[in-house]
């Protein structure tokens, strides 16, 4: 310590020690003056900042001569003792000099400091380069603007797991208000998916944040219902700047829905696939000299990755006759069943009649019927046990009805929707075209 520095210590007692410590350990640089403008404190990062070390800096009368250029000094000087009569801190900018000669922008926060009388005992000046001082505002500012509202949901997850922040998108999101999210496990709020999610988190806190974005289903549990989403993800581990080794805090979550677009994607590429197998079929079945053989070629092309069986009752009068189906418990091509030619005992309300009445498309699903299980409910519609989900639509050529084509879906398939009846509706089309072809050559 310098003589100025040592007499301070000796008026400051046995916290001397502690305060230098305390200054010398802060992150920003800091000084001191007392009521004539003479430098009492200069901390290392004041010393990293402009190279002067404390001894040389404590005991100088202001920054003249040494730490600011000449023009600059004495507005300098009146701006930094301005504030030791005025209430609060004022902000500055100065340029200020470094020891080999260069200069450097700087940001100063100063306030006044009192004696034990109350009265102006001097200044101190807190610093720090202006680029460092921006570089800090500008975090600070993403951090307030993403956790404000951004157009994307951002959660950062503790090392348990649990949200300690939720901005106001992801709230949105997960269906719940943001201060109900906090420090509740994801569990709760994602039915189906949590698995996917938190071995994701697991991940990064790991081995660190993947490099790709991860595209997670998930089915959350909403006052409305259920809801199945899927978010488009992104991961940052979290670490302390503080520490001397990096200290996981925990995670930051960044995710999108990206529901639709995934929904719109996977619509487009099922139209490409089953109008591929249109045409792959059309060409497969001229091939065909056999019209019930071109028929059975389409059933065997829409069957692929639509429906798990296939049924074609014939009608004959006011009855329908099984003519061909695939193979039950197995995939297999459609064929004649043993038996054909026999007509089916369908009961009153069968989707195949309500099919033939409507002349159109009926769907049905076994979670629809009350009471039953799947297999006494396919049973009783004369399907195969593992029928879980039906669609059952008309066969019509030259305005007449022909007969009925059934497709089935077992239980770990979803029930057939409105563009799975359009799509049989277009296989319909197709082998009603053959049955009438072979009809007509028989005649």
């Amino acid at each position: 310590m310098s003589a100025s520095r040592s007499e301070t210590a000796r008026a400051l007692g046995p916290g001397a020690d502690l305060l230098a410590a305390l200054l010398d350990g802060m992150d920003a640089a800091l000084c001191a003056f007392d009521a004539d403008g003479v430098v009492t404190h200069w901390n290392r990062e004041a010393e990293r900042i402009l190279g002067w070390s404390a001894e040389e800096a404590v005991g100088r009368s202001g920054f003249a001569g040494w730490a600011v250029r000449s023009a600059d000094a004495d507005d300098v000087h009146r701006r930094l003792m301005a504030v030791m009569d005025a209430p609060g801190r004022q902000v500055h900018e100065f340029a200020l000099l470094r020891k080999d000669g260069g200069r450097v922008l700087v940001r100063t926060q100063s306030a006044g400091v009192r004696g034990a009388d109350g009265g102006p005992a001097g200044v101190y000046c807190a610093f720090s380069e202006v680029h460092a001082q921006i570089d800090l505002e500008r975090s600070i500012a993403l951090s307030e603007a993403l956790f404000d509202d951004a157009s994307w949901g951002v959660v950062l997850v503790d090392v348990d797991l649990r949200p300690t922040v939720v901005n106001a998108h992801a709230a949105r999101a997960l269906g719940a208000s943001r201060t109900s999210l906090l420090g509740r496990p994801l569990g709760e709020l994602v039915v189906q998916g949590v698995e996917e999610l938190e071995g994701a988190l697991h991940h990064v806190l790991a081995e660190g944040a993947p490099r790709a974005l991860v595209e997670l289903w998930v089915t959350l549990r909403t006052p409305e219902g259920e809801r199945r989403r899927c978010w488009r993800s992104g991961f940052l581990r979290l670490a302390s700047p503080l520490a001397e080794e990096p200290v996981p805090l925990g995670i930051g979550w960044l995710f999108q829905d990206v529901t639709d677009a995934k929904l719109a994607e996977q619509e487009a590429d099922r139209l490409r696939f089953r109008t591929s197998q249109l045409h792959r079929a059309g060409y497969a079945a001229a091939e065909c000299e056999d019209p019930l053989e071109a028929a059975a070629v389409h059933l065997d092309f829409a069957l692929a990755g639509f429906a798990d069986h296939a049924l074609v009752d014939l009608a004959e009068g006011d009855r329908l006759v099984r003519a061909a189906a695939s193979p039950a418990g197995a995939p297999g091509p459609m064929a004649r069943p043993a038996g054909a030619g026999i007509p089916v005992r369908y009961g009153a309300g069968h989707p195949a009649l309500q099919a033939v009445d409507r002349i159109g498309s009926v769907r049905a699903s076994a979670s629809a019927s009350t009471g039953a299980s799947t297999e006494a409910w396919a049973a009783e519609r004369q399907w195969p046990r593992e029928a879980a989900h039906a669609l059952c639509t008309v066969l019509r050529s030259r305005g007449r009805t022909l007969g009925v084509l059934t497709f089935l879906r077992s239980g770990n398939r979803p029930a057939f929707e409105r563009p799975d009846a359009v799509y049989a509706e277009s296989v319909a089309a197709r082998v009603a075209a053959a049955v009438d072809l072979a009809g007509a050559a028989r005649e």
